[in-house]
């Protein structure tokens, strides 16, 4: 289990406002997070890492999320797991959603739906050229079944999901799991409603026993 053995690095980024979203939670989650479990507390053999807004961009913020991913792998050598482990933990905001999704996969194709908030709108291009075309596929590492079927088991409203859309969201999941496979650590993708939809604490309470599935799943 996750509390034995050295600890588990868990690093989460959020995302700015974007097109149609101007209040975004994952930002506000994602900024309150560090505060949220100091006074809630951690899970046992969890280290919280980096908590990082991204830009909702996504050519032209590649460079800084790199950035951002590379920081954690030189934190911890090389992130394997018999170092404690590194998991990358990315939260997006589907306004159209009435649950939480966690993410199975991505798919290597940017097709934006309006322009990034640095003005980029591709169509059917892929994310990374060197991976082939635009139907290539990265899956999670992590068991996302258990982790939805538990969190489920607690009460909260949580789906599974095999399409990250193919917005910044699965532009940056992409990323992520490609730089996660090369670097021997894990990344999810969570997409979450509005708060609107599901209240600010709900969202709180819901993001520290995600982190708490993941350290027991660890």
């Amino acid at each position: 289990m996750g509390s034995e053995g050295p600890a588990l690095t868990i690093h989460v980024t959020g995302f700015k406002k974007f097109h149609g979203v101007s209040e975004n939670p994952t930002e506000t989650i994602v900024n309150n997070l560090r505060e949220y479990t100091k006074k809630n507390g951690l899970p046992k053999g969890m280290i919280l890492g980096s908590c990082s807004i991204l830009d909702t961009a996504g050519q032209g913020a590649v460079n800084p999320l790199y950035q951002t991913l590379q920081s954690a792998v030189g934190t911890k050598g090389s992130g394997s797991s018999n170092s404690g482990g590194v998991i990358w933990v990315h939260f997006g905001v589907n306004s159209g959603a009435t649950r939480f999704a966690i993410e199975n996969q991505a798919v290597n194709e940017a097709t934006f739906r309006c322009p990034d908030e640095m003005g980029w709108k591709p169509q059917k291009v892929p994310i990374v050229p060197a991976d082939g075309g635009i139907s290539r596929i990265r899956k999670t590492t992590l068991p996302v079944e258990e982790i939805t079927k538990v969190l489920a088991k607690m009460g909260y409203e949580v789906t599974t999901s095999d399409d990250a859309g193919r917005f910044v969201c699965n532009y940056v999941y992409y990323h992520s799991l490609r730089f996660a496979e090369q670097n021997r650590i894990q990344s999810l993708f969570v997409h979450v409603p509005l708060f609107l939809t599901i209240e600010e604490e709900t969202q709180m309470q819901f993001v520290a026993s995600l982190l708490d599935v993941l350290t027991c799943l660890s």
